[in-house]
């Protein structure tokens, strides 16, 4: 005999709500290197001066390891940690980013587990990119998974999308919605203490910049 079914993480959201327009293989989406900023000068700024608010960058008291989840050729610290572990779709954007120490080429979407033992980061942080997760909570746990106790994890997102790549969740929500979206998807991880959700840039002024923030519990 069978146990009971374990309960579907993603109980209460929307038939549909982390399909997307594209569904083919992102490799061939993000095959092409795209050495672009998604945010503007602004946005990019409030995302280093969070890294910094955290102590997760180089100017923190003691050398930091962090891994950037979805990440690019530029990772937006004002001073890069001693450590960085970018993990990304494109190995020429990944080859670019002058802040990385180690390179994982992974399509989280196809496998969500993160190739790294347990414990074995500092920090974790997602920049404009949780909107493209089809198993955001699987992925958020295996943040969670690498974390170690007391480590923060920063997710931060703005209003520009690949609207194709983008689930339609996303799509059919606000700012404001995204920010109580991102909270919800960490808290059901069950790893985090309570998510906070802040605005880092002033209203009306350019690309928002959103961050979901929590920190790892121990245990």
């Amino acid at each position: 005999m069978t146990g009971p079914a374990a309960p579907d993480p993603y109980a209460g959201f929307p038939p549909g709500f982390f399909e997307r327009a594209d569904e083919r293989d992102d490799a061939v989406f993000y095959a092409p290197p795209r050495l672009v900023t998604h945010i503007d000068d602004a946005a990019i700024a409030a995302v280093g001066e969070l890294y910094a608010e955290l102590g997760v960058d180089g100017s923190a008291p003691a050398p930091r390891r962090v891994l950037d989840l979805m990440s690019s050729w530029v990772s937006h610290f004002r001073t890069p940690p001693a450590e960085l572990v970018v993990l990304g779709m494109n190995a020429a954007e990944l080859a670019a980013n002058p802040a990385a120490t180690q390179r994982l080429v992974h399509d989280l979407n196809a496998d969500p587990r993160v190739p790294l033992p347990d414990a074995d980061v500092d920090a974790v942080v997602c920049c404009v990119s949780i909107d493209y997760l089809t198993r955001p909570i699987e992925v958020l746990a295996e943040a969670g998974r690498v974390l170690r106790p007391g480590g923060p994890l920063a997710v931060t997102f703005s209003n520009r999308c690949f609207p194709t790549k983008a689930v339609r969740g996303w799509l059919a929500t606000d700012d404001h919605q995204h920010g109580r979206v991102v909270a919800e998807l960490v808290r059901r991880t069950g790893l985090f203490d309570e998510p906070r959700v802040e605005l880092r840039t002033p209203p009306g002024v350019g690309d928002p910049l959103y961050a979901v923030t929590a920190t790892r519990l121990a245990g």
